[in-house]
């Protein structure tokens, strides 16, 4: 994917932090690290929006729901 060119603004100390790693070879730039750094901090805000949609159901009905027809299909399956 085609990239686009942005200005940021960063503390020293993350900077230095930034050309440290770079300079050991843990990434080829700065725009590498920066780029790694965005998509896993994107990728964890999806995961925690997926958490909290799931804090909202109930495991009562959950279960209630996976259980339905249980007792049918248990009777139909072969022995092992």
């Amino acid at each position: 994917m085609p990239a686009a060119k942005i200005a940021i603004s960063l503390e020293k100390a993350l900077l230095k932090e930034v050309d440290k790693l770079v300079s050991e070879k843990k990434f080829q730039s700065r725009s590498a690290l920066l780029q790694v750094a965005v998509s896993e901090k994107i990728a964890r805000l999806a995961h925690t929006r997926l958490a909290a949609e799931c804090e909202k159901l109930v495991l009562a009905d959950e279960q209630a729901m996976a259980e339905e027809g249980w007792d049918e299909d248990e009777k139909t399956w072969p022995a092992f």
